[in-house]
């Protein structure tokens, strides 16, 4: 019986308050190895409408993926990486739920002085950080002038998308990898640390704030050839 071949696809999921162009540098280190990749621009207003959107991209694929997410981006791959053409795992200083878990419930209890995201009270059923807060919450590590353009940028997360349940969490069944931002103010590192234990990942620290895709995609690329075999 031959081997499976290694991924040569990569389908990357964003996260609450952004979109996909945050993976860009990311994308062009793939790209610059010769893997194929796809950015999933999930509209994070449900969970089961980002899993749909996920699983739109993974139907196009030709062979085996490597599925990242990076924060409530895990959430939706855990969801959606079932699919038949996922190889394998990567979360991205990212949510790791388990069968009936949700965004809400992981967040529900913080660990003992972790710090707390400027998340503003909803609106007509959307979320948005404080931009004067953006920055040192999400983005310590980056020029001021892009945590900035990213503070106004942002994309209205939904409340439905927090509080949807993920029926049976693909990393139960498939191989995952870990990258914990050690600097994270958005997800404790202690709660990553936890999820990714839980889920058996293979796990790197890295020394970055929770926009770890955007401050350091050498080593989230290296985390992604690594799940793709390489």
């Amino acid at each position: 019986m031959s081997a499976s071949p290694e991924p040569r696809n990569v389908v990357l999921v964003h996260g609450g308050f952004a979109d996909g162009s945050g993976w860009q540098g990311v994308y062009d280190l793939l790209k610059q190895d010769g893997y194929h990749v796809s950015v999933v621009q999930n509209p994070t207003v449900s969970l089961a409408g980002d899993a749909a959107a996920v699983r739109l991209v993974l139907d196009e694929q030709d062979g085996p993926v490597v599925l990242a997410g990076h924060s409530y981006g895990g959430a939706v791959i855990s969801e959606a990486g079932l699919h038949p053409n996922v190889a394998s795992l990567v979360y991205i200083a990212a949510f790791a739920p388990d069968k009936g878990e949700s965004v809400n419930t992981l967040i529900a209890d913080p660990p003992p002085g972790a710090s707390v995201p400027p998340i503003l009270p909803p609106r007509d059923g959307y979320l948005f950080l404080d931009r004067a807060k953006f920055a040192a919450a999400f983005a310590a590590d980056l020029p001021a002038e892009q945590a900035a353009f990213m503070a106004d940028s942002q994309v209205p997360w939904g409340v439905e998308a927090l509080s949807g349940a993920v029926a049976e969490p693909a990393w139960r069944v498939k191989p995952s990898w870990y990258l914990v931002a050690s600097d994270d103010h958005m997800i404790p590192p202690p709660a990553q640390r936890a999820m990714s234990e839980r889920a058996g990942s293979h796990v790197v620290e890295v020394a970055a704030s929770h926009a770890v895709y955007l401050s350091r995609p050498a080593e989230v690329a290296a985390l992604i050839r690594q799940a793709a075999g390489r």
